[in-house]
């Protein structure tokens, strides 16, 4: 699991490396030494921020380490391409296309349609495909289908009409369609069903599956493309010699090398199944290897590497390819890990059912990292934090690994600016407790949410898998959940007494203000007016927000002010709203704990997905003002490691990239090993 950026207010974005030997040994005019100045933004388009992120603590690091790293980045770079195809069928024939022209094209360079071709080709970049990567709506293009088949002609590319005209007409509108009431399946253009394959084909298929130990289910559907081939439903496996197989050898070759100079024994040995998962994409060695790597916390480098989250699957099965590479942030790290060692109090005292709590949380492990590489999904936009593994057996037989990114998100608070704030607070006492408080309070947040949140709760006996109960509300009831317990411990004593704050109701109001400030008013500013909310992350802090709101109406423990035309929001009682989120948190997890669809229907749809048009262009029209775009991703420090005459690799230093353009096109170059055609 992964927690998503809540606005720009807060954080967003993770990394990736550059190239083999051969095309590392000279420095091009794109890259640039490090500076101890670094410069975080490098380039904004449409609704989109690009910035800069450093690794602290890479010069602490053993050559040794350092070499563990570099593999580890260019093993995630090299399945890049994947991330695409699983995104759109015709992702891949696209990119290539418009990066051959953007590269060839000798024309005028200066008109509005040249200018708007290159924004375009920027969000397709950005996105890792012709869908928005938050909202799904595909992309539209601000020029003309008669323009781009100009430019098209001019520097002699090829793209078929069937590919060409989907640019610009109303066909697979939407990657992932989450609406009530439809085949989600058949409705969503991302790639990981083939034609005609339905909603019913998908729960009928995996229901006849059965694991050899059904307290230890596998996870069905996660590493493979469901199609229909003479009308029989099949399996298109992800590994060596299968589907994508041409990139998953480049990763194996990469792992491989990992592999030797792994840092210790438990480390190696987790690497070691994951390049046998890819080798024979047999499920029961991906859990093999989930357990191995949670088990595998010594160490300084850690890593995030396969077909994982399943947001971009409209019924929760398939996993999108993403890598992390992380450095152990040894300070902040020692100062957070006491969330780890009381979990169980948490556990104890939180507002559940008895028989919802785990009786024994064991091997939650949290750090706070330093991202040194990222790829797939997880670049050029990312999370800030992550809990894995995801499959609720291993959370509760061996627990799990959570992270927060801290250099991620040092570099959106040095991003970022104030004014937004001040225009949708509520008074000078909420501008001034979240100036004070609010970066402590997001990264509690992020902590308490991955750290307890995700390893919190249990299921029913006999009750299946969430995707299976919960459906197409899986992902967003399990964020919500995981973001109420945060809520309801960051306006508790306990984490003064653990000494994680000097100031507790302080470090919770400004959490409560900002959370409920986002999830009813400022979120908003990413959807066009009209739009309802579909990401997973949004719909949960709107369904929490907007619960809570109308329940504590009678006391009114939130007002809705309007003044000057303007509205806010302001907390009245900030222990009445602790108890309601507290409410709120018990029946999210009766909910995932009885596989209660019915109850989960009602809560998403009822509060999490319709907005309320007059505040929405209202919030529109007041966030006019502002120049700085809501979303932000990154472009990734570059490791260009020095050989000796024998090849091998004697340093490895670090350069920033100075465009985002050139680095994708380089990325293209580079770690381009599939075909347009999957």
């Amino acid at each position: 699991m992964k927690l998503k950026p809540i606005l720009i207010l807060s954080l967003a974005a993770l990394l990736s490396m550059s190239c083999g030997k051969e095309k590392t040994e000279n420095k091009t005019e794109s890259e640039s030494q490090v500076s101890q100045s670094l410069s975080h933004n490098v380039d904004q388009f449409a609704d989109i921020k690009i910035l800069r992120y450093d690794i602290p603590g890479w010069e602490q690091l053993s050559l040794k380490e350092q070499k563990l790293v570099y593999y580890l980045t260019q093993a995630g770079l090299s399945g890049r391409d994947i991330i695409w195809d699983q995104n759109y069928r015709h992702n891949l024939a696209i990119r290539k296309a418009l990066e051959h022209v953007y590269v060839n094209y000798k024309g005028n360079k200066t008109s509005q349609d040249w200018k708007a071709f290159e924004t375009y080709l920027k969000r397709v970049w950005f996105s890792n495909g012709i869908h928005h990567h938050y909202s799904n709506d595909k992309l539209k293009p601000n020029f003309s289908l008669a323009y781009l088949k100009q430019l098209l002609a001019e520097t002699n590319t090829v793209l078929e009409d069937e590919i060409l005209n989907v640019i610009f007409n109303d066909f697979d509108t939407k990657k992932v369609n989450q609406a009530k009431d439809i085949d989600n399946v058949a409705l969503s253009a991302v790639n990981f069903y083939g034609p005609g394959v339905t909603n019913a084909d998908v729960e009928h298929f995996y229901a006849a599956k059965q694991s050899p130990d059904p307290q230890r289910p596998l996870s069905f559907g996660l590493n493979s493309q469901l199609i229909k081939e003479n009308g029989e439903l099949k399996e298109r496996m992800y590994k060596s010699g299968g589907l994508y197989g041409e990139a998953i050898d480049e990763i194996i070759k990469w792992l491989e090398l990992a592999k030797g100079v792994a840092e210790n024994q438990a480390q190696g040995e987790a690497i070691d199944l994951l390049i046998q998962y890819y080798k024979t994409g047999d499920l029961q060695i991906w859990d093999d290897y989930n357990v191995a790597w949670t088990k595998a916390t010594e160490g300084n480098i850690d890593y995030i590497n396969s077909f994982i989250e399943v947001y971009n699957d409209p019924v929760g099965y398939r996993g999108s390819y993403e890598t992390y590479v992380q450095i152990k942030d040894f300070d902040m790290s020692e100062k957070m890990a006491v969330l780890s060692e009381n979990a169980q109090w948490f556990e104890d005292n939180s507002p559940l059912m008895d028989a919802h709590k785990k009786k024994n949380v064991v091997g939650v492990t949290y750090k706070v990292v330093n991202v040194a590489g990222m790829a797939g999904d997880a670049h050029p936009s990312c999370a800030i934090g992550v809990n894995l593994p995801n499959a609720n057996w291993i959370r509760k037989e061996v627990g799990s690994k959570s992270v927060s990114l801290g250099n991620i998100v040092n570099a959106h608070n040095n991003a970022d600016g104030g004014g937004r704030l001040k225009e949708f607070a509520h008074d000078a006492e909420e501008i001034e407790l979240e100036e004070k408080y609010g970066k402590l309070a997001d990264k509690l947040h992020t902590a308490l949410h991955e750290v307890i949140g995700h390893a919190s709760g249990q299921l029913n006996p006999g009750v299946g898998e969430t995707k299976e109960t919960l459906k197409n509300y899986a992902s967003t009831m399990e964020e919500g959940r995981a973001d109420l317990v945060g809520l309801y411990y960051l306006y508790d004593a306990k984490l003064q007494e653990l000494g994680l704050v000097e100031d507790w109701k302080a470090v919770g109001k400004a959490t409560y203000d900002g959370y409920i400030r986002n999830g009813l008013i400022t979120q908003l500013i990413r959807l066009n007016l009209g739009d309802d909310v579909e990401e997973a992350h949004m719909r949960n802090r709107q369904w929490v927000s907007a619960w809570v709101y109308e329940k504590g109406q009678k006391d009114n423990v939130i007002e809705k002010v309007v003044r000057d035309g303007k509205t806010y929001l302001n907390i009245t009682d900030y222990d009445k709203l602790r108890m309601l989120f507290g409410e709120l948190l018990r029946e999210t997890q009766r909910i995932k704990s009885e596989g209660d669809y019915a109850a989960a229907e009602a809560l998403v749809e009822g509060y999490g997905v319709k907005v309320d048009q007059a505040i929405h262009a209202e919030v529109l029209e007041r966030n006019k003002q502002f120049k700085s775009a809501p979303y932000s991703g990154f472009v990734n420090p570059i490791l260009v490691p020095e050989t000796n005459e024998a090849g091998e690799i004697t340093a490895i230093k670090i350069l920033q990239p100075e465009s985002f353009m050139n680095q994708m096109l380089d990325y293209s170059k580079n770690y381009n090993f599939l075909p347009e055609v999957n």
